[in-house]
């Protein structure tokens, strides 16, 4: 029997055996705690283990499963919370309690539950891996769909009737090229450290869109994408993922509260609960996966609990959902790796991470995408990480590698934040760069000068930024008129569209073709009053207009459903500027 011949922390060794492989699932104790081999040699098996390792002593047992850690996929994924190694947290309170105890083992899903089952193959079709073989509905959103393992194939040689079945029950049987028989439930298991295949990987050139102007028009993201969210302690990171997980046009959320404040983690399971998903009237958990690795479980969780949850976003993706991932925070699960490694006794890199950072980032990263599934489907994962870096210093290691590995960076600024501009998105210091992959999507769905307007609204923001340089040496007088002028649709830019409103009904979500509308309403004051000065008007007569302070409240002022006011609003403006413009300079 293998004995534990060392413990550090969550890093249990056992010396002298060969019965163990790499990344296998092992149980460790009388307890039978969950972990995992992470290093084998000849003379040590090192292995992290899930749980809490506490009364855990040498000469202890160490059992070998003979499977890599993995998740169950089937029905019941949707609208549970689950921990990081995909135990049922709910469930599990009835049997440990609100905290849970070492050794607790449940099965993922809940496999006394019965589901209305269509079987859509028959006896004689050959099916691949990946093909579809029985669908049903999962939620009152969500139609599951069960798929032939992708390293599977056969001949169907058995068919179960369509009626009420349990996840574990066979409803289909392959006899595969060399005549082994294969048994498919409705549930199969797959390791949460190797990717599923798909059939092609497909160019981003759809947008995630999530009615946030600032990100739809400035700084988009392609459904398939990556972004990262950084920010430091304060700044909106999660309130800004709680707004993408309401409102972003994905078919499925998988929430990961990776290492966050357990009360953090209680208000995100209490709001979802209670959150209505606004597209279709029903509770938006009906569309939502949670899983829930607060900063008091077990450190080496936390760095399963991503993978767990991009294992999950594959699975669905593969039927041919949309899925976003929001990951909070990314520099939790680093710290964990940094903690292990640290145990491993590892030569540390910058600031004490492990040298194996960058690629851990890189492999999480790029398990996104827009995909051709082999079930003949189209479907892609987005990820959105958000970084917590200490002190909102973006240059630490996590940022900056995260930078390398997405292509949209939202930065949050804590001034914008203390000054209750929310989302406090830095419009100078992130970047997209989706936006030239997304312009012919713009073009042909929302309007062909949308991205003329977005370059000239990003133009000014750009300009106003250079200004404010001066102005703080030397003030704002000595500036000409055109320049105090761009300062001021810079503000109307800042606070009319770009700072947005949760709680308002008409601009907690906005639509594409209103953002295109209020881009030319700005747009068409700033002609219209250059055009006032260049005539030689002085600013401040252009400013007793008060269409500066009108275009900040037309957000509030004109429904997402009366965009036919946006007319009566240009038509104002010209009406009122033509006096002027009549006249010589």
């Amino acid at each position: 029997m293998n004995k534990i011949y060392a413990i550090n922390g969550p890093v249990v060794k056992v010396r002298k055996t060969n019965d163990f492989f790499m990344l296998e699932k092992v149980l460790v104790g009388d307890n039978k705690l969950i972990g995992e081999v992470i290093s084998v040699s000849d003379e040590f098996t090192t292995i992290q283990v899930y749980e809490q390792t506490s009364g855990l002593k040498v000469g202890d047992p160490v059992f070998p499963t003979g499977t890599p850690l993995s998740v169950a996929l089937g029905p019941g994924i949707i609208s549970n919370i689950f921990d990081g190694i995909e135990r049922p947290l709910k469930a599990m309170t009835s049997q440990s309690g609100i905290y849970i105890k070492e050794g607790s083992s449940m099965n993922a899903l809940d496999t006394e539950k019965e589901y209305d089952v269509t079987i859509t193959a028959k006896v004689g079709d050959f099916l691949s891996g990946g093909e579809i073989y029985a669908t049903c509905p999962e939620t009152a959103l969500i139609t599951h769909k069960c798929m032939v393992p992708p390293d599977k194939s056969g001949t169907v040689v058995f068919a179960a009737e369509n009626g009420k079945y349990k996840v574990n029950d066979v409803v289909l049987k392959l006899k595969t090229v060399d005549s082994q028989e294969i048994e498919l439930s409705l549930v199969q298991n797959w390791a949460i450290r190797k990717p599923r295949p798909v059939k092609k990987r497909m160019a981003v050139t759809k947008p995630l869109i999530t009615g946030q102007r600032i990100i739809d028009t400035v700084l988009p993201i392609g459904k398939g994408g990556t972004a990262a969210i950084p920010g430091g302690f304060g700044t909106g990171k999660t309130m800004t993922q709680h707004q993408l997980a309401k409102w972003c046009d994905a078919d499925i959320i998988i929430y990961i509260g990776c290492g966050e404040r357990g009360n953090e983690m209680t208000q995100v399971l209490e709001e979802f609960s209670e959150l209505i998903d606004p597209k279709s009237g029903n509770a938006l958990t009906d569309r939502t996966v949670l899983i829930a690795n607060t900063s008091n479980m077990p450190v080496a969780a936390r760095e399963a609990s991503i993978y767990t949850g991009i294992t999950l976003a594959e699975y669905y993706r593969d039927m041919g959902y949309h899925i976003a991932i929001m990951a909070d925070s990314t520099s939790r699960w680093a710290e964990a790796l940094r903690e292990i490694s640290g145990r491993l006794e590892e030569m540390p890199a910058e600031e004490g991470f492990p040298a194996y950072l960058p690629s851990r980032l890189a492999e999480f990263y790029e398990r996104a995408g827009y995909a051709d599934t082999l079930s003949g489907n189209e479907g892609s994962i987005t990820v959105i990480g958000a970084v917590s870096p200490q002190g909102s210093d973006f240059s630490e290691p996590v940022t900056q590698n995260t930078k390398r590995f997405v292509r949209c960076f939202w930065a949050l600024d804590k001034s914008l934040a203390y000054a209750r501009h929310y989302p406090a998105i830095n419009w100078t210091m992130s970047y997209s760069e989706y936006t030239d992959d997304l312009a012919e999507f713009y073009h042909e769905n929302v309007g062909k000068d949308f991205m003329e307007c977005r370059q000239k609204i990003s133009n000014i923001l750009t300009e106003e930024n250079k200004l404010m340089e001066i102005v703080k040496l030397i003030g704002a007088d000595v500036l000409p008129d055109d320049q105090k002028l761009t300062i001021e649709i810079a503000r109307v830019v800042r606070v009319g569209f770009l700072q947005q409103n949760a709680y308002h009904k008409d601009d907690t979500y906005v639509p594409l073709k209103k953002q295109l509308l209020m881009m030319k309403a700005i747009l068409k004051l700033y002609d219209l009053s250059l055009s006032a000065l260049n005539k030689g008007i002085i600013l401040s007569k252009v400013m007793e207009f008060g269409f500066f302070e009108e275009l900040i409240k037309m957000k509030y002022d004109i429904p997402n459903d009366k965009l036919e006011l946006f007319e009566k609003l240009n038509l104002q403006m010209e009406n009122a500027f033509a006096p002027l413009l009549e006249k010589e300079a």
